[in-house]
């Protein structure tokens, strides 16, 4: 569920922007062809192509020596598909490397590609999504329609296969001696280049087939561990690393994805809390695939495979083994040479709260380790050498990512909330000097960054309330080298024509009922004296995710709302992340009560000021946000006026084990937790108007979530309303699928709440 906080529960009202979802198709509301005669918004324009946001680049990468930026870039007049660009960083001469429509052959993907696409939040996206380049900067991979090509840097493209079942995971090996990719649930790898280039890839491993998978990763190291593959090369090529796992004890879920010309029916190897996971074995081989030696990862079979990696000379693998309970996370060193395993160090989160997975770590050259922890309380930077541990950053601030580590000078680059909690910005400090930290990034803006490995430079996205995405190159010193993109709103910038009515974002703070501060954000339309105004009230509400209220650019849909004369309004409740491990862990064991008192908190405030109409606040929320649009009804009857829930997840029980366990416990041993949190138990005790919204193919909060609730709906003579979008997955959206969402959406608040009279 965690990564579709950004997905949906955020970019919902900014669907135009992180989804890429929708292409203009008629609208209703829509006087013009694009709607700009005035000036004003419109939901075909919002959703339609250019994008409002300005063309983003995604995928940005420096190749090996520097020269190149390459990215995917979505055409113009089709925003959902991508094609391959490069940059000359010298000259700043563009040019495409890859067109999508003219090389990829149209073929449908296969059900496995299509997965893993969900499961990292791209399956909207057309033509390519991804792509590696090859260690001597010569030639990039490219995954396009199932097959997979290479791509040279004069526009050459050829193709490396040709087969129906597809491949997943592609990659080129360290030192560029292979592809190796997954195809029929074994790993395989094509030689590149030496005395095999040009031979046909060959199978490493040859007894996957049925619930036996190699070279992936399990259902839930994707969906909630943010780990997308099951195989790791060695740096010299020596060795392979190989996740082996078996479904077969896994729970079959019979899952009907209805579409709107016909029912096809899955049937999903799906994890459910307190049922077996799948089983995690994990193998290292030579390069040919001989040899094969497994790791020993302990003797207690229920365990997660969280992280894999080598040492940077390849003389051994650190992996991160986590427990079930997810309370205790050991980094083992292991010999790929035998398989043997030793304890390095263990972290322990204790028994009211859990251990939150990082990728912000980095083996060193000199055998030491620089590693992410919240042993302190906050999310910082510790490096681990001889057996001793020295933490670099400190205080009640999180660093939220490890961009770079420049080795020879002894100097880390990571983002954090150091200055503000509603800014993520850039800093860098050096091992030699402890929390003397400084900052690379302007003020007033929220920013990410990554870095090419040799820490020579920075690519920095940033945004604020005011400017969309702007992405720029810059040195280790913080200084802009160049845009990559300006994006400036200037004339011809799509969003030029609404700028005029663009409405400010305004933040601030109130206290929840145990004195903890609670941020929010609101904008709203230019106020009349004496008038009252009715809110669009947005929520995510859900753990182990990124806040909502930043001063980021949160795209045309909010601005939208406003010209239809609501405000709009959201704060981030205790349970969410970024704010150090107290604040989230309020939700342990806990999940719809603290999260609903601090929506609560906001409503209030808002019901004290003076251009608010107290009946007239609706709420809306996606995921575990339109699960909490459910318990704020149940727990709150009369404060919303209305409620919108999407794809709600109504009894926990039926959500996998790595998300829900964490914050829940084991519902065998816990039920009480599951008892108290589950939705559809108190449905009767709702009596403000609510809509139902769920896709009917989701594949991760299933669509039995909406049916069971709707029957306990009905069968208590509890009134609401539903709406279900055939073929459509947890990501609701694309061309005039989004408009209609959101005309349903809107509607239904319009005539439960904008339009009622104000007292």
């Amino acid at each position: 569920m965690r990564k579709w906080v950004l997905g949906l529960a955020l970019a919902s009202v900014g669907a135009s922007i992180a989804m890429g979802s929708g292409a203009s198709a008629m609208s209703a509301d829509a006087p013009t062809a694009q709607g700009t005669e005035q000036g004003k918004l419109t939901l075909k324009r919002v959703f339609g192509s250019p994008d409002l946001s300005g063309s983003q680049p995604r995928g940005l990468r420096l190749s090996p020596d520097g020269t190149l930026l390459t990215s995917l870039r979505p055409r113009a007049d089709e925003r959902e598909r991508l094609d391959l660009w490069a940059r000359d960083t010298r000259t700043g001469e563009e040019r495409m490397l890859v067109d999508s429509k003219k090389v990829g052959s149209g073929a449908e993907l296969s059900e496995a590609e299509k997965m893993q696409r969900e499961r990292a939040r791209i399956g909207g996206s057309k033509g390519i999504v991804a792509y590696d380049w090859a260690p001597d900067g010569k030639s990039i991979l490219v995954p396009l329609d199932g097959d997979l090509y290479l791509a040279g840097l004069d526009g050459t493209v050829r193709r490396l296969t040709n087969t129906p079942g597809g491949e997943l995971n592609p990659i080129v090996s360290p030192k560029g001696g292979y592809v190796s990719f997954v195809r029929d649930q074994n790993l395989w790898a094509l030689p590149l280049n030496g005395p095999l280039v040009g031979g046909e890839a060959r199978a490493l491993t040859k007894d996957g087939g049925g619930t036996v998978h190699f070279g992936e990763a399990e259902f839930v190291a994707q969906e909630e561990m943010h780990r997308f593959t099951g195989y790791w090369w060695s740096p010299d090529e020596r060795y392979i690393a190989v996740e082996r796992f078996d479904d077969a004890p896994v729970k079959v879920a019979v899952r009907a994805a209805i579409g709107a010309a016909g029912t096809k029916v899955y049937e999903q190897r799906y994890p459910a809390a307190g049922t077996p996971n799948a089983l995690v074995d994990l193998y290292v081989m030579k390069a040919d695939g001989s040899g094969r030696v497994k790791v020993d990862l302990g003797t207690n079979p229920d365990i997660y495979l969280a992280r894999v990696d080598w040492t940077p000379d390849g003389s051994a693998m650190l992996v991160q083994r986590e427990s079930r309970d997810q309370k205790t996370l050991d980094m083992l060193r292991v010999d790929p040479k035998t398989g043997k395993s030793t304890v390095l160090f263990t972290e322990r989160s204790g028994d009211r709260s859990w251990l939150n997975l990082s990728d912000a770590y980095r083996p060193m050259k000199d055998g030491s380790l620089i590693w992410r922890s919240e042993r302190d309380g906050y999310g910082h930077l510790y490096r681990f050498a001889n057996g001793q541990w020295t933490q670099l950053t400190k205080g009640p601030w999180v660093v939220t990512n490890l961009v770079g580590v420049d080795e020879a000078k002894g100097r880390l680059y990571f983002t954090g909330l150091k200055d503000d909690v509603l800014e993520q910005h850039l800093y860098a400090v050096d091992i030699a000097q402890p929390n003397v930290i400084t900052r690379l990034t302007e003020r007033g803006y929220t920013n990410s960054a990554t870095m090419d490995s040799s820490a020579s430079r920075f690519i920095v996205s940033r945004s604020s309330p005011s400017q969309p995405t702007q992405v720029y190159l810059a040195d280790t010193a913080g200084q802009r080298l160049s845009w990559i993109n300006e994006n400036a709103i200037v004339a011809g910038h799509p969003y030029a024509p609404y700028l005029a009515s663009h409405r400010e974002t305004k933040f601030g703070t109130i206290k929840a009922d145990d004195g903890t501060t609670l941020y929010w954000e609101m904008i709203t339309p230019k106020l009349e004296p004496g008038k009252r105004y009715p809110v669009f009230f947005q929520h995510y509400g859900g753990p182990g995710t990124g806040q909502q209220v930043t001063r980021g650019w949160q795209g045309a849909l909010p601005q939208y709302l406003v010209d239809q004369g609501w405000i709009f309004f959201q704060i981030d409740n205790r349970g969410s992340y970024n704010r150090g491990k107290a604040f989230e862990d309020a939700i342990y064991h806990a999940m719809g009560t603290v999260e609903v008192a601090d929506q609560l908190a906001g409503a209030n405030y808002l019901k004290t000021l003076p251009f608010v109409d107290p009946a007239r606040i609706a709420t809306y929320g996606w995921s575990y946000g339109g699960y909490m649009s459910i318990k704020m009804l149940e727990k709150t009857p009369g404060v919303y006026a209305a409620a919108v829930s999407g794809a709600p997840v109504t009894d926990w029980q039926l959500y996998d084990t790595h998300y829900t366990e964490r914050y829940l416990g084991d519902p065998r041993t816990d039920p009480q937790s599951y008892a108290t949190s589950q939705a559809i138990t108190d449905a009767a005790k709702i009596r403000d108007p609510l809509m139902l919204i769920h896709g009917m193919a989701d594949d991760n909060v299933f669509l039995d979530n909406a049916t069971a609730f709707a029957a306990e709906m009905q069968k208590t003579d509890t009134p609401f309303e539903m709406m279900l979008y055939p073929g459509q997955t947890h990501r609701v959206g694309g061309p005039g699928v989004s408009e209609h969402l959101w005309h349903t959406i809107l509607n239904f608040l319009d005539r439960t709440v904008k339009d009622k009279p104000t007292k």
